[in-house]
């Protein structure tokens, strides 16, 4: 059978797995793609006005950040530039449960993953992670609010993760920090060892597009710069950043969704009597319990599709569901809830 790459096809339904925007895109992202023409399309991107708008988008010097092809890359990238393999082997901290790419990564560089296990309830484990620090760790992860928990991190513990480990770059993933209204890049300054990691694919629908930052001290980002693929944006995605970049209403209309459509999971979870966890991100990771695989299984047959991490150890029985457009969950949770109350 041919393997293909990407997250497996799991047919027509509710997109609610992948915690893609549910509401689409900017319609002036739209009407951006939609106006190139084939000579366009024939042309390598000039990044220039992307860069100076995207930091004064997020507030910050032009040469504090780096475009990425989704923040992926930029965790793939980071894995390049900073685990270098050695001997003995560089070592990556990851608290559990955590965006598989992280793993992946380190392992291709031959680095040592450290994982740390959660704390109750998802708490970010601190004082394991500091634990965990030895000479050999060169960059730690801090997912923030995680994914696929949506457990946000205090900013207190990222200051001493980042101030114990000085000596390794801490990366801070903030894909989904629009909808925690609150980040670190004000005080990413402050920390000579730190990568702050923004998306625009959640909040402002680019997922499509695959379009990721990262800011951090021009000396930090030097090593990643020079592994950075020359055109690693293609052009139609310059044009649609750069678009989204100028609409100041959609975001927050797709945050406001969220907020709702979370508070609409939690209502008929509390009904069914299913354990979640309050997220601070987009989506909603839910307890199926003995009834995990018929649950997530009985939902796809509905057109329902939503993320299995039953299997990983640190959520065994747990499914993750999008919280997007409200019409969308309100679909989901009608679905949802003749599931549960089947005998």
């Amino acid at each position: 059978m041919t393997r293909i790459q990407g997250i497996p096809d799991l047919g027509p339904g509710l997109r609610l797995h992948l915690n893609e925007n549910t509401g689409g895109c900017s319609p002036r992202v739209v009407e951006a793609v939609r106006a190139f023409d084939a000579r366009g399309l024939a042309t390598y991107p000039d990044y220039r006005a992307a860069v100076l708008e995207t930091a004064a988008f997020l507030g910050v010097d032009p040469d504090w950040l780096v475009l990425t092809n989704g923040l992926d890359e930029g965790v793939l990238l980071s894995a390049i530039a900073f685990l270098t393999p050695s001997e003995p082997p560089a070592e990556m901290i990851a608290p559990m449960p955590a965006f598989e790419t992280y793993i992946t990564t380190a392992k291709a560089l031959h680095a040592r993953v450290v994982a740390v296990p959660p704390g109750p309830d998802y708490a970010f484990p601190l004082e394991g992670v500091l634990a965990a620090v030895t000479p050999q760790t060169k960059l730690v992860y801090i997912n923030n609010p995680n994914n696929p928990t949506g457990q946000p991190v205090s900013k207190d513990a990222i200051r001493r993760v980042a101030r114990e480990a000085a000596h390794a770059v801490v990366f801070v993933d903030e894909a989904y920090h629009d909808f925690m209204g609150d980040n670190f890049l004000d005080e990413a300054a402050d920390y000579p060892n730190m990568i702050i990691g923004h998306t625009f694919s959640k909040a402002h629908g680019l997922a499509g597009m695959r379009v990721g930052v990262m800011i951090a001290r021009p000396e930090v980002l030097e090593p990643i710069r020079f592994v950075l693929p020359l055109f690693n944006l293609n052009v139609v995605a310059v044009a649609a950043l750069r678009a989204a970049l100028t609409d100041k209403d959609f975001m927050p209309w797709s945050v406001a969704q969220a907020t709702e459509s979370k508070r609409l999971l939690y209502d008929v979870l509390d009904r069914v009597g299913l354990r979640y966890w309050k997220s601070a991100a987009n989506f909603v990771l839910v307890d199926g319990g003995e009834r995990a695989r018929d649950l997530i299984d009985g939902l796809l047959s509905r057109g329902v599709l939503v993320r299995d991490r039953s299997k990983d150890p640190y959520c065994p029985n747990c499914f993750r569901i999008t919280a997007g457009v409200v019409e969308h969950t309100q679909e989901a949770v009608t679905a949802l809830e003749a599931l549960c109350a089947k005998p």
